[in-house]
């Protein structure tokens, strides 16, 4: 099996490199980094961007996946799986309300729309909080992800101790998915996209 991943962090690459190893020691992973196109789909993704993107994704082997929140719906339109899906729909089969933790406010809509797909799909109508951390994204810019993972984890620890219903936490960028290993404790569903996104490639 041969699975390409479009990321736009450079620090992704380790990530699903480990995750892969563990989840499919025969499956073969492709990664191409582009941090560039974050950047630039920051005030939106143009046409320009839009093209490019559907031509990685049109010359890219096997089933692609792109781990980008941001340029997710144009890589989606172009053929590419959008790593957040399977996880939007696990949190519609578990039920709102949703907590949605998001770093970066080009992030909202993108994740936000996609979960409100995965709900309609399920029948299931929930309220969805948004958390979001911009405050916090330097760490990650920085390569503090230890760091960056704890202070998601805390904020998230702090919203569920305050007694808020929740149902599930969704972690709606790759770049937290550590903070769910922090949160197992949590008695709250935390959800991550990396490995439920891989699985759902590697069974396509």
């Amino acid at each position: 099996m041969r699975v390409t991943l479009l990321h736009t962090a450079e620090g992704h690459r380790a990530r699903f490199e480990a995750l892969g190893a563990r989840v499919s020691p025969g499956a073969e992973l492709r990664q191409e980094v582009r941090e560039d196109w974050l950047a630039r789909a920051q005030g939106g993704v143009s046409a320009e961007l839009e093209a490019e993107i559907a031509d990685a994704v049109a010359g890219a082997e096997g089933v692609v996946i792109c781990t980008c929140t941001t340029i997710g719906p144009a890589a989606e339109k172009a053929g590419a799986m959008r790593v957040d899906w399977p996880m939007m729909q696990a949190a519609a089969r578990i039920g709102g309300p949703v907590l949605l933790v998001y770093g970066l406010e080009s992030t909202w809509g993108p994740s936000l729309g996609l979960l409100e797909r995965a709900l309609a799909a399920e029948g299931c109508e929930a309220v969805v909080h948004p958390m979001p951390l911009m405050r916090f994204w330097p760490l990650f810019e920085a390569g503090e992800q230890a760091a960056f993972d704890a202070v998601v984890a805390g904020e998230v620890r702090q919203v569920i101790g305050s007694g808020r219903e929740i149902g599930c936490v969704v972690l709606a960028q790759v770049s937290m998915a550590g903070a769910a290993e922090l949160l197992a404790d949590l008695g709250v569903p935390v959800l991550a996209s990396p490995e439920l996104a891989l699985r759902a490639g590697l069974e396509a």
